[in-house]
């Protein structure tokens, strides 16, 4: 069983549980039907379908990590797969006149699981939007390789710094605020030292994707060194800065990353700083102040 698989098991459970569930009622209520009185053509048709909605629904959970979307997609896929699944019992059991359980039991599912189904789909969308901006963006300046980290998708320090220096011309000549926050994870040695530097590097690209999903198409984020980030805000003031960087950090809490090897949660942390490009600013200077400010915010810094 994959990885993902296994990180998925109860979801897979509650599905064998429901479609057991299912088959106990209807056994209950019903009474099976005789050899020849089974029609093999429906059999195959509705059976053939209920299989491949359930290899859909494992192939879903074998690619995907936990989250929102992947709960949607798998609600939306379990649910027609049970509807399928009791459509095909109704072959081989047999009800009375006045019984219209099976009826409730067998149509209900469907257009729950089709509402969730395109729910998750549209959420699905929006999380592949967000990933095309930036692959746009990285698309552009292919050109310059070398300034892109070769572990995680994001670009390097240097270009990170000509960046700054670019958009701290442009606020200035535009008079629209620039802010800047930089990131980075609380105890990542321990983590490493606990888990490994495969698990270690695992982590920092999981903590990258999640930073690119989590800021507007105007934002640059970039990988500084190690662990540390450093995101780039045209256009935005101090205040909206401060509560983007925020919304990072709880996002990041709530990672559900587990490890590769026994599979158990690993609860990640961040520090940010915030800081706002004034007039007499240099890159060099408002990277020392974030970087200042950032010590402080650890939790192990004292100022």
């Amino acid at each position: 069983m994959s990885h993902n698989l296994k990180m998925h098991l109860p979801k897979l459970l509650l599905l064998a549980l429901c479609a057991t569930a299912g088959l106990l009622v209807y056994l209950m209520i019903g009474t099976l039907k005789p050899w020849h009185g089974i029609h093999w053509m429906d059999v195959l048709g509705e059976g053939g379908s209920a299989c491949f909605v359930a290899a859909w629904f494992l192939m879903l959970l074998g690619a995907r990590p936990a989250g929102r979307v992947t709960s949607l997609l798998a609600a939306g896929l379990g649910c027609i797969f049970l509807s399928m699944w009791l459509d095909v019992l109704d072959e081989f059991i047999k009800f009375g006149p006045d019984m219209k359980l099976d009826n409730i039991m067998e149509s209900a599912p469907m257009p729950v699981g089709l509402w969730l189904l395109t729910l998750g789909i549209y959420h699905l969308h929006k999380e592949q939007q967000a990933i095309n901006g930036q692959m746009e963006k990285r698309e552009r300046l292919f050109r310059e390789h070398r300034l892109f980290d070769t572990l995680t998708p994001l670009a390097r320090a240097g270009y990170f710094k000509r960046q700054l220096d670019m958009s701290m011309l442009q606020a200035e000549r535009d008079g629209k605020p620039l802010s800047l926050i930089m990131l980075d994870l609380d105890d990542f040695d321990l983590l490493t030292d606990r888990h490994g530097s495969a698990e270690g590097d695992a982590i920092l690209i999981a903590v990258s994707q999640l930073l690119v999903l989590n800021l507007r198409r105007q934002d640059l984020v970039c990988r500084l060194a190690g662990d540390r980030f450093a995101i780039l805000l045209p256009q935005t003031a101090e205040q909206l800065a401060q509560r983007i960087a925020e919304e990072l950090q709880q996002s990041i809490a709530h990672l559900a990353h587990r490890s590769r090897e026994h599979g158990e949660r690993i609860p990640l942390r961040a520090s940010a700083s915030v800081a706002i490009a004034h007039r007499q600013d240099t890159p060099a200077s408002l990277l020392e102040k974030l970087n200042s400010a950032l010590y402080c915010a650890h939790p192990a810094g004292q100022c």
